[in-house]
């Protein structure tokens, strides 16, 4: 792993992927062997000259994260890199510290809270969360956050991933008042604000089931503040059947009519995050020097977030 614009140790990359993905990563990417290697000298010397970033990743996962979530546009890629660090500083109670032998992170893993299925969804990885499994009256929306970005950085250097995308299933059963409660709205506007312009992943389909009267106020909410784009990738279901019309119910957890257990798919995915503990936590490392008081990127992205709304959901009236 590089660290800072000194860094002469990254390595000669060798492109594995699968035909598949080279074709698709063409077709939908802009990506080919000139372009990446390119890209990714370009990405590296603006790091290097840039004037706050003191450690920063330089391996080839790492920066393609950014290049294929942008399609290859260096400069979209290089801005979207440094909100991505900008954030981390800003907000470290949801993006630093992501230990997953933290207990309180490893009770809402070991509950089943947010688990990647073993198969894919048209070849995106699947990311699967149910509500009733997170404790409203334990944990905080900070921990909420905070495992959400423990299992993305977990999976992002994952090369199928970056060129694939995501798709999220969302089961809703079991979300309470209390869940709404532990919510400001700045919170979500902040959350959802750096998930779009902030977060390397192509997100490509976004499926709810089992809304509830207490959740759809949140979810209509933070629907309306993600772009178009997005907006036009959710999907919501009456029903377990009706969503098998879009999913394949084969990839879902056997409780959803597919064919292995969650928690089969959990012990899987627990083996991967104690795989990738030391090199997630080693994301810490790296540090951009920024001034809240003066510093553009700060202020514009204050502004795109919305700071200085306040309220809490706690106020909003529920059918």
């Amino acid at each position: 792993m590089g660290l800072g614009g000194q860094d002469s140790s990254v390595q000669d990359y060798v492109c594995q992927l699968p035909e598949a993905e080279r074709a698709k990563a063409l077709a939908e990417l802009r990506e080919d062997d000139n372009i990446r290697e390119q890209s990714l000298d370009q990405m590296r010397e603006w790091i290097n000259k840039h004037p706050n970033i003191k450690k920063c990743r330089t391996d080839v996962p790492f920066l393609l994260r950014f290049l294929r979530t942008r399609k290859f546009s260096v400069p979209q890629a290089c801005e979207m890199l440094e909100r991505y660090l900008t954030i981390r500083q800003l907000y470290p109670h949801w993006f630093r510290n992501l230990d997953c032998e933290d207990p309180d992170l490893a009770e809402i893993i070991n509950a089943g809270y947010l688990v990647p299925l073993l198969d894919r969804d048209q070849g995106r990885l699947v990311l699967f969360s149910c509500a009733g499994k997170f404790d409203p009256h334990k944990f905080t929306s900070a921990h909420m956050v905070k495992v959400h970005s423990l299992v993305t950085e977990t999976l992002m250097d994952d090369e199928i991933n970056q060129i694939n995308g995501y798709t999220y299933v969302n089961d809703e059963s079991g979300f309470q008042m209390a869940h709404i409660s532990l919510w400001s709205l700045t919170d979500v506007r902040n959350i959802l604000r750096c998930i779009q312009n902030t977060t390397p992943m192509r997100h490509k389909a976004n499926h709810f089931l089992n809304i509830s009267s207490n959740a759809i106020k949140l979810i209509e909410f933070a629907i309306s503040l993600l772009n178009e784009k997005l907006r036009n990738r959710i999907f919501i279901y009456k029903s377990i059947e009706e969503m098998h019309d879009k999913i394949d119910k084969k990839i879902l957890p056997k409780e959803y009519g597919g064919e292995v257990p969650l928690e089969e798919m959990l012990a899987k995915f627990k083996f991967l995050l104690k795989e990738k503990r030391d090199y997630v936590l080693s994301l810490d490392d790296m540090y951009i020097e920024i001034d809240e008081k003066t510093c553009p990127l700060v202020s514009e992205m204050n502004e795109e977030l919305g700071v200085g709304i306040d309220g809490s959901f706690k106020k909003l009236t529920v059918d």
